[in-house]
């Protein structure tokens, strides 16, 4: 199956901005709806933001593994966080060997489809 583009993943309800980062949090590409109450600024913070998480949610999961003996948990490919207004959900394709970038998508919660969000990032 062929990856989402950015512009596929600007077409999922109430999508206003999908976006591509590195794992360190650089932004390197963006797509806005014209009526997007983002702008690139905004959206290289929240890069930031989803990368550190990744990066904290993969230490930590490294760390329940190494410490229970259970495994499954690393490595760390999604990340999501629920606003009160908007939500964005990040995805890295492939295994934590990968180096392509993750993909995001911001919604508007109010018309948001989660299910055909993480269907579409699951593509990214």
């Amino acid at each position: 199956m062929a990856r989402a583009t950015l512009s596929e993943l600007l077409t999922l309800p109430g999508a206003v901005a999908a976006f591509e980062f590195t794992g360190g949090g650089l932004l390197l590409d963006h797509r806005l709806v014209e009526t997007s109450p983002l702008d690139v600024t905004t959206l290289d913070l929240m890069a930031r933001m989803c990368a550190a998480n990744l990066s904290i949610a993969g230490m930590q999961a490294l760390g329940w593994e190494t410490v229970t003996g259970m495994t499954g948990f690393d490595p760390v490919r999604t990340f999501s966080l629920i606003g009160f207004d908007w939500s964005v959900s990040v995805v890295r394709p492939g295994n934590e060997r990968c180096d392509d970038p993750f993909r995001g998508v911001v919604v508007a919660n109010e018309k948001a489809d989660y299910q055909g969000m993480c269907e579409a990032l699951e593509r990214a």
